[in-house]
């Protein structure tokens, strides 16, 4: 159960993967925040490390997290342990390194290629283990010379296999045909997801990589209608008192009894929820701190919920 299989013939990672979004810190795009607001770079480095000391081997990551900041973080805490653990990371959104801006989106596999470059100066490694189109609805047209360059980076080595973040069947499908794709990032929690997605990836033996195990927060339990977000952050536009967050926080309430049996808190019992759900999985909740690596590194003790808790809140979920 601590362990899952990155696709066929993949590595073996940890079931549960660091998402390193939130610590790449504080960035935009045209104005709006597309980070999660101020971070201890000292504390995202001690947490990084944490986590590789309670098993996880699985950290995801892209170029647009803070501006490369992200990547440059994992390369300072995990740089000596480098060939123990499987870093991925994503190309796909445009940016800019010094002011931490990141304006837009480009798939030009000459595009893709400098970014696969310039990703491994950050994470100073000479391969990136799963490397993933970051732009989820991509042009499907234009699609097939996005997967061609892909394959390109696999043949000179740069990376060893390829992935898709996107939660469209059809773009899915696309990437898995080929046989370096390991993997297919999509948005799934006990909330909900795309079963399609998540059956591709059943059915060709790849690995789903959940973003959004916990709700971006919403499933921990931190949030109350009287919950706010700072203007950096960007969930600063949630409303818990009326709309889908509050909504989410109804819905919580009525699954926790089930989530936090035997003694898991909120964030470990959806984390179980999911690896309940499927064999496939391998969610990559986000941190900013060590105690949130902590508890959720914590959920691999207890293991998946059972099938009964499971159809126990697809009852009451509907």
């Amino acid at each position: 159960m601590t362990q899952r299989s990155l696709g066929n013939g993949g590595p073996e990672v940890s079931a549960l993967g660091m998402g390193c979004w939130a610590i790449g810190g504080p960035h935009a795009r045209q104005g709006s925040p597309v980070g999660w607001g101020v971070i201890d770079d000292a504390e995202s480095k001690r947490a990084l490390r944490r986590a590789y000391d309670l098993g996880v081997t699985f950290f995801d990551t892209a170029d647009v997290y803070g501006c490369g900041h992200s990547e440059k973080l994992i390369a300072d805490a995990l740089g000596d342990v480098r060939d123990d653990i499987v870093i991925a990371s994503k190309a796909g959104y445009t940016y800019v390194e010094e002011t931490r801006e990141a304006p837009g989106e480009n798939g030009d596999p000459d595009y893709i290629r400098w970014a696969c470059d310039q990703s491994l100066r950050r994470l100073k490694t000479d391969r990136i283990d799963l490397y993933q189109f970051h732009l989820g609805g991509y042009d499907l047209a234009k699609a097939d010379d996005v997967l061609a360059v892909f394959e390109e980076l696999v043949a000179a080595g740069k990376v060893r296999s390829i992935g898709w973040s996107t939660d469209d069947p059809e773009r899915a499908a696309l990437f898995a045909k080929s046989p370096h794709c390991k993997a297919i990032q999509q948005h799934f929690n006990v909330f909900g997801g795309n079963a399609d997605v998540l059956a591709l990836c059943e059915e060709r033996g790849l690995a789903s990589i959940v973003r959004g195990p916990l709700g971006m927060g919403l499933l921990t339990g931190k949030f109350s209608p009287d919950s706010s977000l700072p203007d950096d952050d960007v969930r600063h536009g949630w409303n818990f008192r009326t709309g889908d967050q509050a909504e989410s926080l109804r819905r919580l309430e009525a699954i926790r009894d089930v989530l936090t049996s035997g003694g898991r808190t909120l964030a470990q019992g959806a984390l179980a929820w999911l690896w309940a759900r499927s064999e496939a999985f391998v969610p990559i909740p986000g941190f900013k701190t060590v105690a949130q690596v902590e508890e959720n590194a914590g959920a691999l003790r207890y293991g998946a919920l059972t099938p009964a808790q499971l159809a126990e809140i697809a009852g009451v979920l509907g």
